[in-house]
């Protein structure tokens, strides 16, 4: 995940092997979705929970979240 814009807002910088590097916004936020989608797909194909019991789950979470008063 290389930094190609230098116009964009570093969320941090991070330093590997003594290099510093800038981690923008977009990139954590990707991340952070690839890793809740593996975590998802290890519970899922372990038979630890059940796919449609999750999407129930979320679409409650959506609804609380975004409930329209």
């Amino acid at each position: 995940m290389s930094n190609n814009n230098s116009n964009k807002r570093p969320a941090l910088i991070i330093s590997v092997d003594g290099k510093e590097r800038e981690v923008t916004f977009e990139e954590l936020t990707l991340s952070n979705n690839l890793t809740l989608e593996v975590l998802m797909r290890l519970l899922i194909d372990k038979n630890l929970i059940d796919p449609d019991e999750f999407m129930t789950k979320l679409q409650e979470l959506k609804n609380e979240r975004f409930k329209t008063e």
